[in-house]
């Protein structure tokens, strides 16, 4: 873990160090993958961060990481799909940190079964996962800068929507979801100074991939033309751009970081049918 720490505090960014200095900022998954990348990012950049997630064992040891270098990170576990802990997180955090500048929504999990197959209670648990904790989350930072007479960002990380992704319909709808609420509330609530957007990775390098199956991660790197996966610094260099002034005129837009794979690869994430030449 230290290594993989080391790793993104001291990746290359096209950012000054002093970017976010006196902004508060909130990412939601800041525990592991894109959410933890792009929290150590702002932190390098002065923000002060809170990161959220399920485990704060996995919150502490990014915390430990980041202030033994200095940086400002607090870590909150929260269950975001359950709207009062959202609500009281917001708390916390006003108490403790201070209101959010911006806001990163990366949490959310599912995993791979073909859809005829899916359940309804595996089909809600990841539509509650992926959808509507991130509209809690979105709504209430909204709520609190309308309420406040200020502004905010709000950056969206979903997944690649242009195309199907066989094996994971339940994360699709949700992500669908998300694209759709967030290009509707970008209109309404621009009259309070709020911009709202999304980055789109292709498949990312991350602990998480481990839940897909043997035959399905052998064809990973046949998932977009430049054949590799994305590294979670370069989706966090993305939400980053989203979040800073120089995006102050970009609201409800998709930011598609996946490698050129919307336009050619292919991608099972459950394993290839044997229809389309799998075993």
């Amino acid at each position: 873990m230290s290594d993989l720490l080391d790793t993104l505090w001291s990746a290359p960014t096209a950012f000054r160090s002093d970017l976010f200095a006196g902004q508060v900022a909130l990412v939601c998954g800041g525990g592991s993958g894109i959410g933890r990348a792009t929290a150590l990012l702002l932190a390098r950049l002065g923000a002060s961060v809170a990161i959220t997630g399920r485990t704060q064992d996995k919150l502490d040891r990014v915390v430990e990481y980041a202030r033994a270098r200095g940086a400002k990170m607090h870590g909150f576990a929260a269950q975001l799909r359950e709207h009062e802990q959202v609500l009281a997180l917001y708390e916390r955090l006003e108490a403790e940190v201070g209101v959010a500048d911006l806001v990163i929504n990366s949490a959310g999990g599912q995993f791979p079964q073909n859809a005829i197959d899916m359940s309804p209670k595996g089909w809600n648990a990841v539509i509650s996962n992926n959808l509507n904790n991130t509209w809690f989350v979105m709504q209430r930072a909204a709520q609190r800068w309308r309420d406040l007479g200020r502004g905010g960002s709000i950056v969206n990380v979903i997944v690649v929507l242009e195309r199907g992704m066989p094996g994971v319909a339940h994360t699709q709808a949700a992500r669908a979801g998300i694209v759709g609420a967030m290009r509707t509330v970008a209109v309404e609530w621009a009259p309070l100074g709020i911009r709202v957007n999304a980055v789109a990775p292709g498949l990312t390098e991350s602990e998480g991939l481990d839940v897909y199956p043997p035959e399905a991660a052998a064809e990973f790197a046949l998932a977009n033309p430049q054949r590799r996966m994305g590294r979670t610094m370069e989706i966090a260099e993305s939400c980053v751009f989203l979040s800073s002034p120089s995006a102050s005129f970009i609201t409800g837009e998709t930011l598609t970081v996946d490698g050129g794979g919307k336009l050619w690869g292919e991608l099972w994430l459950s394993g290839r049918p044997a229809w389309y030449g799998g075993a």
